[in-house]
């Protein structure tokens, strides 16, 4: 039918109407500094929000976490964005998933929730290698953190596809991104102007053209802070303090910001489990609000670092630290995404300082937990049946070197035996079982200086198989670029170096049960053992590891994440998302105990249980 003048009109004003609808459901919001305070919108805005990590949360759960922050009386969310995670090798971009952090703002938004965004390259976050992907050791001469330029470019190339992502979502683009932060707490690593300069160009390169800021702790301020960036002052929570500071690196004026203020703290292996008193903090926290303290608590919700993710602290004056998978961090959400006594204190004490005419939402209950029945692991595949073909090197290889970022290596050699010594590994990193005959003869641990060990070797040719873990790149400090894995320089015999190495790559990104054979028997050496289990109804639950010895367990096909009895974390939280009822896959990574065959779980964590060291 040909269109009439009739026609033409009603579809003009069908056009119309759809495009006022649209520009009203799509609202423009304003964000700026004033002298004192945050303006939104041209009113005085207070920031009151809590950082979570969205590869630290399954992404069907990400839309939970937000509502609680809600009903806590948060009105913002802060979050890194994590290089290795997007970048995981070379230009190989992954933004899918629980990688896709343009939907996790975008859910925020929906949630009415604002956003503090923080993708600088390097995070710290008790992340492995502080967020660096682990390839950039492998660019000979790069150095983080400097005007370096191979490192300049890369950096670049990489925060260039996160501003493809997330810049459109800035406030001032339309979106909820309030701010962004330029570099991470850069005055605890350097003091060079021009770099941080480098970086604020980077990032308005990428699109990133709304309010950004720096932030450091206080004795970091001076050397952190950038001349027309906002500074934010990290772990205090005096609100004199914090003007004095913030009057002091940004022209007496503010406004008055903490973009990591510390109601807890993490856990690191053969370490007591981090608690504080959550009455002192509530209070701590109303005084700071009172005071008119924009905050951002680290963390809200700390979640899980699964994986092979978790990094370690290490400098001079202390031992390597590697951080437990949980990221409980005795935080307001716990690490299931429950409310904690302190949530509920912390939500008073935010309710005291919002309008009488502001109502938070009902705190939504405890998501159901429960202990499954016993399971039983029918499958045992010893190491020596999972390595592949080998590479072959006169010396060992690191772990870079054979291009592996994560997991595991096994190590062999041939030596010749009849005869009593030491063998001993120069800069072991970081764990390594010592194997003769592929017999267990003794364990090797960084954290406690171990290198050496004396061993008995039999008549004839010997096979010496080493396996070496990566328990997790160093995340703080100046030893960020000292960070590769594996058997980093040479192992000895009596003195004499060992030579003509074979090695075994076992990343374990992947795990196929369906492939592992039935059975192979073996009564000391490291053991993946697999099964299944079958559930009429799916609930949050703990698995109890404590029988266990070290490892790592995956359920269908997600890694939850490392185990090891020495504690404090003694269970790995298995999220109620990535089960299914029917038939579930289950495999383990045992080092220590290779005969242990069942798995129980419980309806509660055990983060708090040391055993010997």
């Amino acid at each position: 039918m040909k269109p009439t003048l009739k026609h033409v009109w009603i579809k003009v004003i069908l056009i119309t109407c759809f495009a006022s609808f649209g520009a009203f459901a799509q609202v423009k919001h304003t964000f700026k500094l004033a002298d004192a305070v945050f303006l939104l919108d041209n009113k005085p805005f207070q920031i009151i929000s809590g950082e979570m990590h969205y590869p630290r949360i399954p992404r069907a759960a990400w839309r939970d976490r937000m509502k609680m922050a809600k009903a806590m009386g948060l009105n913002t969310i802060g979050t890194y964005v994590f290089w290795n995670v997007h970048e995981p090798q070379k230009d190989q971009f992954d933004f899918s998933g629980n990688n896709d952090i343009a939907e996790f703002v975008r859910i925020a938004k929906e949630e009415g929730l604002w956003v503090l965004l923080r993708p600088s390259p390097y995070v710290c976050a008790e992340w492995e290698f502080g967020g660096y992907p682990f390839w950039l050791q492998n660019i000979k001469g790069l150095q983080v953190r400097s005007k370096e330029a191979q490192y300049l470019k890369e950096y670049k190339e990489y925060i260039t596809e996160i501003g493809k992502r997330l810049a459109p979502l800035q406030i001032n683009h339309g979106g909820n991104i309030l701010m962004v932060q330029v570099e991470n707490e850069y005055g605890s690593y350097g003091n060079d102007k021009e770099y941080l300069k480098i970086n604020e160009q980077l990032f308005k390169d990428a699109g990133f053209d709304g309010v950004l800021s720096t932030c450091d702790p206080v004795p970091a301020l001076e050397g952190g802070h950038l001349a027309g960036l906002l500074p934010g002052v990290n772990g205090i929570d005096n609100p004199t303090q914090i003007k004095a500071l913030i009057n002091k690196y940004n022209n007496g004026k503010g406004p008055y910001f903490v973009p990591e203020w510390y109601p807890a703290w993490f856990d690191w292996w053969g370490t007591k489990h981090h608690e504080v008193d959550p009455k002192t903090y509530a209070n701590k926290l109303d005084t700071a609000l009172k005071g008119g303290i924009s905050i951002n608590m680290y963390m809200f919700h700390g979640g899980t670092t699964r994986g092979f993710m978790n990094g370690a602290n290490y400098n001079d004056s202390t031992a390597y630290e590697p951080q437990t998978s949980s990221y409980d961090y005795d935080a307001p959400l716990d690490e299931a995404g429950n409310a904690t006594p302190k949530f509920m204190l912390f939500r008073e004490a935010i309710k005291k300082n919002l309008p009488a005419s502001q109502v938070l939402p009902d705190v939504p209950v405890a998501k159901p937990s429960a202990a499954l029945p016993a399971i039983t692991l029918t499958k045992s595949t010893n190491i020596f049946s999972l390595i592949g073909k080998p590479k072959l090197s006169e010396h060992p290889l690191t772990f870079e070197a054979l291009n592996q970022p994560y997991g595991f290596v096994l190590y062999s050699s041939t030596i010749k035996g009849g005869r009593k010594g030491v063998i001993k590994i120069n800069e072991l990193r970081d764990y390594g079982l010592v194997y003769i005959n592929k017999k267990l003869v003794g364990v090797l641990d960084r954290r406690l200086d171990q290198d050496s060990l004396a061993v008995n070797l039999p008549a004839g040719n010997v096979q010496l198989d080493i396996l070496v873990e990566n328990l997790g790149r160093i995340n703080f400090g100046p030893y960020l670029l000292k960070n590769n894995k594996g058997i980093t320089k040479n192992v000895t015999f009596n003195g004499q170096e060992i030579k003509s190495w074979k090695m075994y790559p076992l990343p374990f990104d992947k795990i196929d049960t369906q492939k592992l054979p039935a059975k192979v028997n073996s009564q000391s050496a490291a053991v993946l053992k697999s099964g299944s289990f079958n559930l009429t109804k799916v609930a949050d639950t703990y698995l109890d590891m404590r029988q266990w010895g070290k490892g790592l367990v995956w359920v269908n096909g997600h890694n939850l994440g490392k185990y090891w009895g020495i504690g404090p974390q003694q269970t790995i939280y298995l999220p109620a998302e990535w089960l299914k009822k029917g038939k579930n896959e289950i495999a383990v990574f045992e080092m220590l105990k290779p005969k242990q065959n069942t798995l129980n779980s419980l309806a509660k964590p055990i983060l708090n249980e040391l055993k010997s060291k």
